[in-house]
């Protein structure tokens, strides 16, 4: 994705039913903010309303959008999972690619296995096959066999596995600043490395 210029960039986040609903406010935030980045879709499973619920105590779909960024968008369209007629899910939609942050281990498996039986899964399947960037910032601890082979099925299928693991060699002070560290690093991994992000830097 090199020449990308300012104002460009199309992508694709969808937040699913791990916890760390954080994680995904904080990527929200920079994408919002970030001139480069023209269009976002934004894809919210049903279980995902549940942990955004419980973690931050924004419920229900309605303004949820507003109430992650605290005003209203200006460039993060939002769909639900059951839109599966949306631009994302035709690989003849321009994208640059899209972040699953955080990624539960059911939507990891029905990507391993593709399904692709709603939006989220669907738009990943068009990654995959179109050669795209498919980022799964997968949540769970312990995995079992069945995780691990899920994801080396979706590595060797092209998605690049990215566990929701925060630095501390940043001496982060909360855990917003962890998830907002880890959204950088995100999309860093992408082509948009961000102006805040820590870079660590090693004694000579």
């Amino acid at each position: 994705m090199t020449g990308k210029t300012k104002s460009e960039w199309n992508l694709t986040v969808a937040l699913t039913g791990a916890s760390g609903a954080v994680f995904g406010q904080q990527l929200l935030l920079a994408l919002e903010a970030d001139e480069r980045v023209a269009h976002v879709s934004f894809v919210t499973s049903e279980s995902s309303l549940r942990v955004v619920a419980e973690e931050m105590e924004f419920s229900g779909r309605s303004n949820l959008l507003e109430k992650l960024l605290g005003k209203p968008p200006l460039k993060i369209h939002s769909f639900p999972e059951a839109d599966i007629g949306a631009g994302i899910a035709s690989g003849s939609y321009p994208s640059d690619g899209m972040i699953i942050l955080p990624c539960s281990m059911g939507t990891l498996a029905a990507i391993a296995n593709g399904l692709a039986s709603n939006l989220i899964q669907r738009a990943a399947d068009v990654c995959l096959k179109e050669c795209r960037p498919l980022i799964l910032c997968v949540r769970e601890t312990p995995l079992n066999k069945i995780h691990l082979r899920n994801m080396q099925l979706a590595a060797d299928a092209g998605a690049v596995i990215f566990p929701v693991i925060p630095s501390f060699y940043n001496k982060p002070v909360n855990s917003t600043e962890m998830a907002r560290q880890f959204a950088c690093r995100v999309l860093g991994h992408i082509g948009l490395p961000q102006k805040d992000a820590y870079v660590w830097k090693a004694e000579d």
